[in-house]
């Protein structure tokens, strides 16, 4: 049941969230400019206080406007004020808000970083140096199927860990403080898993190590 608090915030002020929802909207047509995800592929949210903006399902991704956003209450996983068809992710996107900090999530399928998400190797974060301030490591969550309780539950569990995680199978998954430094982390994710790549195909690799990568971690 919502609180009158969420409904009455919602219902009579939704355009309070017009400039949060074309955010979401503009970030998604950004991935697919980017080539970081399809025509109908992947799924962008942020958090604004008890409310959850999501992009919604079925919609092509590229032209997508502020009143695409679907409007959920974080809580109760209910829409408030919308009705569109919500990303089969949306619970794992509200999971996430739930357990972390995390103010925006995107999840889409680049195709390195979705390739390393079915290989039994890493994505090397070692070999730029903003690849490893921004990101860390890279997580890999196991296998479970899209659109699930158990795929929602082990993700937001893992991304109390990291911000970059590869889904098993499915494709990758990032999380920030704004949607830009989320968005951010996917392409550099996308940019560290087409190098790790292409690294494969010459000699021994300078990576960054040690006191090096002690030194970037505490600039975070």
């Amino acid at each position: 049941m919502l609180s009158a608090k969420i409904l009455n915030m919602c219902y009579h002020h939704l355009m309070d969230f017009e400039k949060e929802r074309m955010e979401v909207a503009a970030t998604m047509a950004r991935l697919y400019e980017r080539t970081l995800t399809t025509a109908t592929g992947g799924n962008v949210s942020a958090r604004a206080g008890d409310v959850m903006l999501i992009t919604p399902s079925g919609k092509d991704k590229a032209s997508l406007k502020a009143e695409d956003i679907a409007l959920v209450d974080i809580a109760t996983g209910c829409q408030i004020g919308t009705s569109w068809r919500l990303s089969i992710e949306s619970e794992m996107h509200r999971s996430i808000y739930l357990k972390t900090d995390a103010k925006a999530v995107v999840h889409s399928h680049p195709t390195f970083a979705s390739l390393y998400s079915a290989l039994d190797e890493t994505i090397d974060t070692h070999i730029i140096a903003e690849t490893y301030y921004l990101l860390d490591e890279v997580v890999k969550v196991p296998y479970e199927l899209m659109g699930t309780r158990e795929l929602a539950e082990k993700v937001s569990t893992y991304a109390c860990k990291a911000h970059a995680l590869l889904l098993e199978n499915h494709g990758a998954l990032t999380t920030g403080a704004t949607l830009l430094s989320a968005f951010d982390r996917m392409e550099v994710l996308e940019q560290a898993a087409r190098l790790t790549y292409l690294s494969k195909s010459f000699g021994k690799l300078n990576d960054i190590n040690g006191d090096r990568l002690t030194a970037i971690a505490a600039m975070r």
